[in-house]
C-alpha cells in the first residue's frame, strides 16, 4: 500500500510541503542539507516509534514555526496523520481517518523499513541499535509486537523504580514481574520466529552482488520466571534489570566468508544490510500480503556501479514503493524512466 500523498507542516526544514509520489521508485535529489532525509523521516513517523533518526518530537518541529508539527499521508483511501502541538511538544498525536488512535496502531496500516548512513556502523556499535533494527523487522510481520514491547518496557521501568525503594512491596514486584514475563515471552517468540523465517529466506537467495547474511539471536532468552525473582537484589544494586529480552542482540555473519559482520569491510556491511532488508521485504509480502515501504537514505553513495545497478533492478522486480535520496541525479541513471523524481532545494520539493 504505497503513499499517494505526503504533506508536511512545520516539520524540520519545511514550513509547508506536498509530495505526490508514484507507487514504485521515488528518487529525491539535492545538495547536502537541502532536506531530503527530513522527508524520509516524515514517512518513517507513519509507523510506531521515534522515526529513522530516533529524535525527540520537539526536535522535529520547525524552529521558526508554530511550535508543533504535522505529517499527513494518504494510503489508498485511508488518511493517516501524526504530529504535536505547541502546548504539548513532546506528546505525539495520531489520527486515522480523523479519529484519534495510538501510535502502536499505525503498524496495522503500514510497514516501513529504512537504511540510513548512521546504520553503516550497526555492526560496530552496541547491541541496542541491532535490537531496534530487529524489532523493526518483527513489527512488519507482527503488528502486535509494538504493544508487547511497550508494556514490557513500562513494567520493567516500574520494577526498577520499585527496587530502588528501601522496602519494596513484594506483592507489587511479583505482579510487575508477571507482566514482564508475559510480554517478554511474546517479544522473544516473535523475534525468534522472524529470525528463523528470514534466515531461511536468506539461505535460499541466489549468489549475487549482495552478500548473504546469516542471522542468530544472542541473549535475552533467559527464563524470566526464575531469573527476575532471584535477581532482585542484584538488579537493585545495579539500578536496572540485567536479564531479559531488552538485552537481546542480533548476530550477523557473512555466510560466504564465515565471518562476523563486524569484521567485514564497510562495503560488505552495507551489502549485508541491503540483503537483509530486501529479503525481509519479500518475506513480508508473502506473509502479510503487503510490501513494506522502504526508505533508503544515500543508498547509492557507497555502492560500486555493479552493486548499484543490481540494487535498482532488484527494487524494480520486487515492486512496492521505495524512497531513495542522493546528492547527484547521475547516481540514479540506472533506475530508468519509470520513477517519481523530485528536486529538493532549501526546504522546497519540486517534481522533476
Amino acid at each position: 500500500m504505497p503513499l499517494t500523498r505526503l504533506s508536511l507542516t512545520d516539520f524540520r526544514s519545511y514550513a509547508d510541503a506536498l509530495v505526490a509520489p508514484g507507487c514504485g521508485l521515488v528518487v529525491l535529489t539535492g545538495e547536502n542539507g537541502a532536506g531530503k532525509t527530513n522527508i524520509l523521516e516524515a514517512v518513517s513517523l507513519l509507523s510506531p516509534g521515534r522515526g529513522l533518526r530516533g529524535a525527540s518530537l520537539s526536535e522535529m518541529a520547525r524552529s521558526a514555526g508554530s511550535g508543533g508539527f504535522a505529517v499527513a499521508a494518504r494510503i489508498d483511501d485511508i488518511e493517516i496523520g501524526t504530529g504535536t502541538t505547541a502546548a504539548a511538544p513532546e506528546r505525539r498525536q495520531v489520527r486515522i481517518n480523523g479519529v484519534a488512535a495510538s501510535a502502536t496502531s499505525l503498524s496495522e496500516w503500514l510497514a516501513v523499513l529504512w537504511l540510513t548512513p548512521a546504520m553503516d556502523r550497526l555492526f560496530q556499535e552496541g547491541a541496542s541499535g541491532r535490537r531496534r533494527f530487529l524489532d523493526r523487522l518483527v513489527l512488519a510481520l507482527e503488528p502486535g509486537h509494538a504493544v508487547h514491547a511497550a508494556r514490557y518496557e513500562a513494567a520493567m521501568r516500574a520494577r526498577n523504580k520499585l527496587l530502588a525503594e528501601e522496602r519494596p512491596d513484594a506483592d507489587w514486584l511479583t505482579a510487575l514481574e508477571a507482566r514482564m514475563i508475559e510480554h517478554g515471552a511474546a517479544l522473544s517468540a516473535a523475534r525468534r520466529a522472524t529470525v528463523e523465517a528470514l534466515g531461511a529466506r536468506l539461505a535460499e537467495a541466489p549468489e549475487g552482488p549482495f552478500a548473504r547474511a546469516g542471522l542468530q539471536i544472542d541473549g535475552g532468552e533467559e527464563k524470566l520466571a526464575t531469573t527476575l525473582r532471584a535477581g532482585r537484589a542484584r538488579d537493585a544494586a545495579a539500578g536496572r534489570t540485567l536479564t531479559g529480552p531488552h538485552r537481546t542482540d542480533l548476530l550477523v555473519t557473512h555466510i560466504a566468508k564465515g565471518q562476523p559482520a563486524a569484521l567485514c569491510s564497510t562495503g560488505e556491511q552495507k551489502a549485508l544490510l541491503l540483503s537483509i532488508v530486501l529479503a525481509h521485504a519479500d518475506l513480508v509480502t508473502d506473509r502479510a500480503g503487503r510490501r513494506p515501504i522502504l526508505l533508503l537514505d544515500e543508498v547509492a553513495a557507497h555502492l560500486d556501479p555493479r552493486r548499484r545497478a543490481a540494487l535498482f533492478e532488484r527494487l524494480r522486480a520486487g515492486g512496492g514503493q521505495v524512497w531513495m535520496t542522493g546528492t547527484e541525479p547521475a547516481l540514479f541513471d540506472e533506475v530508468g524512466p519509470i520513477a517519481s523524481r523530485f528536486d529538493v532545494v532549501d526546504g522546497a520539493v519540486q517534481a522533476h
